[in-house]
């Protein structure tokens, strides 16, 4: 998404509404195999704690993500930093984060 049409979501929406949160799940998590890019609108005031429910509400498995794969707890990428997920759930969320679970590759 470009900047200008960052600009323009910002001014079409009353910033009290909502705020939206790109989630990124890929690779091989657990039994399962992700592949999720999406954008989640939540309301303000949103945690960590509040992403995982309602992504999970949605079909995205967020939890099952983390529950099946442990080191995940631990690498969960928010915004670009590691934020382990059990220090973080009570964290807010702002409008335009971004947060990453990455499986794990392997390979040659």
């Amino acid at each position: 998404m470009s900047l200008l049409e960052r600009l323009a979501g910002w001014i079409r929406r009353d910033p009290s509404e909502t705020i939206r949160v790109r989630v990124v799940l890929k690779g091989r998590i657990g039994d399962a195999w992700f592949d999720v890019d999406r954008r989640i609108a939540l309301p303000p005031g949103a945690t960590l704690a509040t992403l995982i429910e309602q992504a999970d509400q949605r079909g995205i498995r967020l939890s099952d993500a983390i529950e099946h794969s442990p080191h995940l707890r631990h690498t969960l990428m928010w915004n670009g930093e590691r934020a382990p997920v059990d220090e973080n759930l009570a964290r807010p969320l702002h409008d335009g984060d971004q947060v990453y679970l990455l499986g794990p590759l392997a390979g040659g």
